[in-house]
């Protein structure tokens, strides 16, 4: 797969990047300074963004050790330095350190027992009953990592009660902005900017 002249080799076991991936890549790229992309998959918004700006640090985490290796293979087939990827459940293997920003693109799929995918794809899908058990988890910690001035870009659908995505940063003290919006037969997708007021 080629993205505006990214190169990007794909495995089963990994997310491919689809309509989501390249709404939210639309405005990951051009952030600045250090970032953090948590939940890289294939390395779409780390790389994009690591090429477009080579004198940021880019970080890419993931849970499923497939999409680690995947994203790191996709920067040396770019010839991309500026970037480094690890395993992680969030945050949880993340250096204790602030980043300028944070970008998400989370599993929100509504999901039941039923309709689990086999093996490690189903990490990048699986949002549990409502969809929100991922990015609940997500919210309540990731501030601890953003810098003060920093920002967080997040990939939300509507199957998965935007309001309360909303209402949970404006709670911890953010101001929040829709600052784009795409709709598909089943779901309404947006990109959320979110800062410190």
């Amino acid at each position: 797969m080629e993205v505006e002249g990214l190169r990007l080799e794909l495995i089963p076991e990994v997310y491919e990047p689809s309509d989501d991936s390249f709404l939210l890549m639309k405005y990951s790229k051009n952030l600045k300074g250090s970032v953090l992309d948590v939940g890289c998959g294939s390395g779409i918004q780390s790389l994009a963004n690591a090429k477009s700006n080579p004198k940021n640090t880019v970080t890419g985490v993931d849970i499923n050790p497939k999409a680690v290796e995947c994203s790191r293979y996709n920067a040396k087939l770019n010839g991309i330095e500026n970037s480094e990827f690890f395993e992680s459940d969030l945050f949880e293997n993340v250096p204790g350190k602030s980043f300028d920003s944070i970008v998400f693109n989370p599993p929100y799929l509504p999901t039941s027992t039923d309709e689990k995918l086999r093996g490690r794809i189903n990490d990048a899908f699986d949002g549990g009953r409502d969809g929100r058990l991922v990015i609940d988890r997500f919210l309540m910690h990731f501030d601890r990592r953003l810098s003060l001035e920093g920002k967080l870009l997040l990939l939300q659908s509507s199957l998965n009660d935007l309001e309360k995505t909303e209402e949970m940063l404006g709670r911890k003290g953010f101001g929040v902005k829709r600052i784009d919006e795409s709709s598909f037969f089943f779901e309404k997708l947006y990109v959320i900017e979110a800062k410190r007021k």
